[in-house]
């Protein structure tokens, strides 16, 4: 048991960090991906990218393609070693992009090897696709990301939820992920617990933001709120997450989006997937002071993000309500109940309650999600890039405000309208 333990954290004997050297080797053992690259391990250049939280990230390009390997360390690398993670996330993350992949195959990258020893996934090379949050940083408009994250949202929560799964089937799959656990204690701490405490790790913009920090760390009433939240986390396996689906977790062009990196998968809320895609883009509303410039200041865009906050919660609703109303086979809401008029009727009324109460709940994880990016421990490039910390700061606040009273007023907050409302209201000043 202590070996398999420790095997979980370090890979055991058969584990070791890829470099740029060793890649080669490790590659020609795959036909699939040697054919995808061409030629042999001599001829291709590999160049190590990864610039996110936790892993390595290669990519390799031979004489007729390129692939992308991750790789999972057994340490938090924004960290360093002093914080140890299990490598056996990757072996998560690979199953949670093969149910991806069964329902959105086009919104999620092709996976061509998984080596589970080494926890590397080698996948499509998506280019020239960039990571979304550094696509909004710059100004840039994508005119299909709503509908396709809505789209994969959809798909990927309504699959593996008990509105379409036989119940044992969810429940073998639940007990699967259920054994990420580490993943879910970071989500766990960093997003429902340190922002509300003194914690070592957590950090903000000083001074100007130690006013706010402090009212967080004692507003009672918050913290309530956010421990509802937490707890919905911990308790309610509604479906497959993503877990992280935020703008660095999805790569775009105009015309395609895939959704990447779901190592933090697990079954929980439904509303914490949806939440985060919207925290993130609220994230990137209220930043956008902070990159205008004398030729653009970005009223327009700032205009363009909130109408795809709402084209995404409205393309969802509908997109979910659609799945839900042709023949599934899930153990919940047995059609043969409501066969005759009243009971279609009273089940028809039902869905758009559940997807009020799903509303609700992604403004409040929204809400959490906003704040644990200000004043916790990972932060977001949208902020971080504005070089003026009094900017950066008053950018912050003003999504603080928001993000507190998402998560105390969820309930009594309506339409995704409402929301679009609240933001512009919290965000008036450099409007």
């Amino acid at each position: 048991m202590a070996d398999t333990v420790k095997n979980r954290f370090t890979g055991g004997a058969g584990y070791a960090p890829l470099t740029e050297q060793s890649i080669g080797g490790f590659l020609e053992s795959s036909s699939q991906v040697s054919n995808v690259l061409g030629g042999r391990s001599q001829d291709w250049s590999v160049r190590e990218v990864g610039d996110g939280n936790l892993n390595l990230v290669f990519i390799v390009k031979g004489p007729t393609g390129g692939v992308c390997l991750k790789q999972a360390l057994p340490y938090v690398r924004l960290v360093g070693e002093s914080w140890p993670l299990p490598i056996d996330r990757a072996h998560f993350e690979h199953e949670a992009l093969k149910a991806e992949a069964a329902v959105v195959p086009n919104l999620v990258p092709e996976i061509y090897f998984f080596d589970k020893i080494r926890a590397a996934i080698v996948m499509e090379l998506l280019e020239p696709h960039i990571i979304l949050r550094k696509g909004l940083i710059q100004g840039i408009r994508y005119p299909k990301l709503a509908d396709d994250i809505a789209t994969f949202a959809a798909q990927t929560l309504f699959s593996t939820s008990d509105l379409a799964l036989p119940a044992g089937r969810k429940r073998d799959q639940q007990s699967m992920f259920s054994l990420n656990i580490e993943l879910c204690r970071i989500t766990e701490e960093l997003v429902f617990t340190d922002p509300y405490r003194v914690a070592e790790l957590s950090r903000w913009t000083k001074p100007q933001l130690d006013d706010i920090a402090a009212e967080f760390r004692v507003d009672a009433h918050l913290k309530i709120a956010v421990q509802e939240l937490k707890w919905m986390f911990l308790s309610r396996g509604e479906a497959l997450l993503h877990g992280d689906l935020h703008t660095g977790s999805i790569m775009v062009t105009s015309e395609q989006t895939r959704v990447i990196d779901p190592e933090f998968a697990f079954y929980g809320p439904m509303g914490f997937d949806l939440g985060a895609f919207m925290a993130n883009l609220l994230l990137s509303y209220y930043s956008q002071e902070g990159h205008a410039t004398p030729d653009d200041d970005r009223k327009d865009y700032r205009r363009w993000l909130l109408d795809t906050l709402e084209t995404f919660w409205r393309s969802f609703e509908s997109k979910f309500l659609e799945l839900w109303r042709i023949p599934r086979t899930g153990d919940a809401f047995v059609p043969g109940l409501f066969e005759d008029e009243g009971g279609r009727r009273a089940l028809e009324a039902y869905r758009f309650t559940f997807v009020a109460r799903l509303l609700q709940d992604s403004i409040g994880f929204a809400g959490a999600k906003i704040a644990r990016r200000i004043l916790g421990l990972a932060h977001v490039e949208d902020m971080e890039s504005i070089g003026d910390s009094d900017c950066r700061a008053r950018c912050e606040r003003r999504a603080l405000n928001l993000a507190r009273q998402l998560m105390l007023g969820r309930n009594s907050i309506t339409s995704i309208a409402a929301v679009r409302q609240l933001a512009e209201t919290c965000g008036e000043g450099d409007l």
